[in-house]
């Protein structure tokens, strides 16, 4: 194909890939799991975390597809992500202002802004060096890749706990600017990729065509619900946790729980994968994601319960992230691929945590943390539908 590359150039991009995901994911787990806490002694309301937390999300309502486009015309992808995280860490500059609801906001606004462009463009730069002959994609080898995506969150998500714990959540902004450097410095390591020139004459890729099928929107409404309801466990778990009394570093081990299982479903996903279809495994992670929230909802307090649940992330988030990736790649061919993993992180990561974050926000509000997990788990069923639905129209699984 065009835009694949020699084994050995192929071998180093998808290093480079690798650690750049490392990067970004060690950045992410000291950001996501510990911001709402951080927040919380910088004396926010409830609506107020809610909010700053869910401007992650509402970047993703258009800034990935931005992105995606602008690299499918130019197809300067490394470069992009390169200019965007040296972007992203300036941005988050604004963390070390005076602490204020208007200079957080815009400081992690335009920090999610440009970060909103490395995962979806350094998934396709992966998806280019591993497509197959017959148009899909090497889960086995993409695992090899994400894998080192999970490393990193759980070294920051473990350590993280135990940091805060002793360093205080004073800390944070300084973390966080550390963290973001390390995500300047893999981007800059990143191979920069032949570029293939589009002619002004060639006709548009027909990406509505794709988006009027109806598999295709089917599997994007159970991605959006999917994804709805982990925004209960993304925006709210580690305050949930902590008003049940769990100290930081217990909060700690609860997330790095979930991301060890995911860890080993990456190292091992390539035969497992090939044991179903696609879109049962989707259906699967919706309805595992329906009993993992009924169970945190429930069973708050009950630590080897809280466990057990957090072991389901293998399915409800590893398995269905590297499905949704090969379905994607095999939706959005060619010259689609930057906006097709654009509208997955769009309508997938993006729709949903806005919804999830305020809505949650509301629900927490007025009746606690456990409400949003309760509704999660309904969310998640609907999913269920909307994946078997998905299932039934594609004739390829």
């Amino acid at each position: 194909m065009a835009d694949t590359a020699t084994s050995a150039d192929s071998e180093r991009t998808l290093r480079a890939c690798a650690l750049m995901s490392c990067a970004y994911f060690t950045s992410i787990g000291a950001f996501n799991p510990y911001a709402p806490l951080w927040y919380k002694e910088l004396g926010l309301p409830v609506f107020a975390i809610g909010v700053l937390v869910s401007l992650q999300s509402w970047t993703r309502l258009f800034a990935p597809y931005l992105w995606g486009a602008l690299a499918d015309r130019s197809g300067q992808r490394v470069q992009l992500i390169r200019w965007a995280s040296l972007a992203c860490l300036i941005s988050a500059c604004g963390f070390l202002l005076p602490p204020s609801f208007a200079t957080l906001a815009v400081s992690a606004f335009l920090m999610f802004f440009f970060n909103a462009a490395v995962v979806p463009l350094t998934e396709t730069v992966v998806a280019a060096q591993l497509i197959t002959q017959s148009g899909g994609m090497d889960a086995r080898r993409y695992g090899r890749v994400r894998v080192w995506g999970s490393i990193g969150f759980l070294s920051t998500v473990l350590l993280g706990g135990w940091w805060f714990q002793h360093a205080g959540m004073g800390s944070f902004a300084w973390t966080i600017l550390a963290l973001l450097a390390l995500l300047l410095w893999s981007a800059l390591r990143l191979p920069v990729q032949p570029v293939q020139a589009h002619h002004a004459h060639e006709p548009a890729p027909p990406i509505l065509a794709v988006l009027r099928r109806r598999e295709v929107q089917w599997f994007f409404a159970g991605v959006f619900l999917t994804v709805l309801a982990h925004s209960a466990l993304y925006v709210f778990f580690s305050l949930y946790l902590d008003g049940l009394g769990y100290s930081k570093p217990m909060v700690g081990v609860l997330w790095g729980v979930g991301v060890i299982v995911e860890i080993a479903w990456f190292a091992f996903q390539g035969r497992l994968l090939e044991r179903a279809r696609p879109h049962a495994w989707l259906l699967l992670a919706a309805v595992l994601a329906a009993l993992r929230f009924a169970v945190t909802a429930a069973f708050g307090g009950w630590l080897a319960l809280l466990i057990l649940a957090q072991c389901l992330h293998a399915i409800t988030f590893a398995a269905q992230h590297t499905v949704c990736i090969a379905l994607v790649t095999r939706y959005f061919p060619g010259r689609l691929r930057g906006r097709g993993q654009a509208l997955y992180s769009v309508l997938g990561y993006g729709c949903s945590g806005v919804l999830g974050g305020v809505a949650g926000a509301s629900l927490a509000s007025h009746w606690g943390y456990a409400a949003t997990f309760w509704a999660a788990s309904v969310v998640a069923l609907l999913g269920a539908l909307c994946c078997w639905r998905s299932m039934k129209l594609d004739p390829a699984g």
